[in-house]
């Protein structure tokens, strides 16, 4: 029900994020999702790709900072509203989104987020049979 995501530390400055694409370009990693959220100063890069584990390590053998975090991953179908539909099931069991991010792949919405209620989500996607996509299933999609 979660797949593996990376938050890597961007300084804000030249060459920063091409150090750290040329480093997964390197391991033969293949990025599937990105996002950026930035300040003035420094940015955190999140990547969801083919193989998380290798791409945490290989990024912090090169002395990059780098986190492993588990986060849940929805496949929505193919038309207006249905994230919203998706995050209604949520809004309506009362939990919070710390953050979201969605993405096309193969004609399907993905739809990444994170929350501090993971139980409660792991809950309402069972009781509301929403479909999600597992990090196997997603990397051999990608």
């Amino acid at each position: 029900m979660t797949i593996h995501q990376l938050s890597i530390f961007i300084e804000n400055r030249a060459g920063t994020l091409l150090k750290v694409l040329n480093l997964l370009k390197q391991a033969e990693i293949q990025i599937i999702a990105s996002t950026i959220a930035d300040t003035a100063e420094y940015g955190i890069y999140r990547i969801i790709c083919s193989e998380p584990l290798r791409a945490h390590e290989e990024l912090k053998k090169a002395g990059v900072a780098v986190a492993l975090s588990d986060v849940f991953a929805l496949e929505l179908d193919n038309y207006p509203g249905r994230a919203a539909e998706a995050i209604e099931a949520f809004s309506e069991a009362g939990i919070g989104i710390t953050y979201m991010y969605t993405f096309m792949l193969n004609g399907k919405g993905i739809l990444i987020f994170r929350t501090d209620e993971a139980e409660q989500a792991r809950q309402t996607i069972i009781d509301k049979n929403l479909k999600y996509i597992s990090e196997n299933a997603l990397a051999s999609i990608g």
